[in-house]
């Protein structure tokens, strides 16, 4: 399929109190790439998700999904074209695991109150992916961090949205899950067309599964492209604040702090 500019930003800025978090953010994503964003704690990238995500106001400039502003979309119309996923969670209430799944479905509802065969059916395709299909009947209460947040994942791939947005999708997650969830997001992109921004700390495995980098400097400047020209231990030296090394093993970049301040 011919790539399409799903996301664009112009002059995009946020900011927390009088401290400027971003500056005239001019960025577009396309369809079918995996966009990691890098920064310090603090640095606002939970903040530009949220926004990109129409969770939080834009306070100056612009966001267009498919060339139309952001505000401009109705609120079921936009929930079908971007999926979000919070960096944390509370599962106040006692649903079942492929209840909470189905829950992503209801964007599709239009011409009917139930969840259909085919919303079942995507719900339990999205739960076997992520390795959590054996706890389709259970309390989503009475699993661990991390199958919560594998399930989580799921909800957001069964929402079956183009755009996905995540916070932290490693988070809590095992090192053979942290692999899994980044390769199936790579996927999602690959083969499905989709364009996927992830925040992630985790240098290794963002550069092994993102096609592009956005780094948030602390200074409110930014720097994004493809990840191979982005993602340079100059650049990640600065963004965040201690030196980086860089180190080749087999076919594998490799990204490690230096042990010299």
């Amino acid at each position: 399929m011919p790539a399409e500019n799903l996301l664009t930003t112009h002059k995009l800025s946020l900011s927390v109190g009088s401290k400027t978090l971003l500056a005239d953010l001019n960025w577009q994503v396309q369809s079918g790439e995996c966009w990691c964003v890098i920064g310090r704690n603090g640095a606002g990238k939970s903040t530009l998700l949220r926004t990109l995500a129409r969770l939080r106001e834009i306070e100056s400039g612009s966001i267009q999904l498919h060339g139309k502003d952001l505000p401009e979309w109705r609120l079921e119309e936009l929930a079908r074209e971007r999926a979000y996923l919070s960096q944390s969670r509370v599962d106040a209430f006692a649903y079942r695991v492929i209840e909470t799944v189905l829950s992503a479905r209801h964007p599709y509802h239009d011409t009917h109150y139930w969840e259909s065969a085919q919303d079942h059916e995507i719900a339990l395709q999205a739960l076997r992916l992520l390795d959590v299909e054996e706890f389709a009947q259970r309390d989503v209460r009475s699993l661990s961090g991390g199958e919560r947040q594998r399930v989580a994942i799921a909800a957001l791939l069964a929402q079956d949205a183009g755009l996905l947005l995540l916070d932290e999708p490693a988070n809590a997650l095992d090192l053979s899950h942290q692999v899994s969830v980044m390769q199936i997001l790579a996927r999602e992109c690959q083969t499905k067309n989709k364009a996927v921004v992830m925040v992630s700390h985790d240098l290794n495995l963002s550069y092994g599964v993102a096609s592009h980098a956005l780094l948030m400097m602390p200074d409110g400047s930014y720097l994004c492209g493809d990840k191979a020209q982005i993602m340079t231990v100059e650049n990640l030296s600065l963004c965040l604040a201690h030196p980086i090394e860089r180190f080749v093993h087999g076919d594998q970049v490799l990204f490690l702090p230096s042990a010299k301040a």
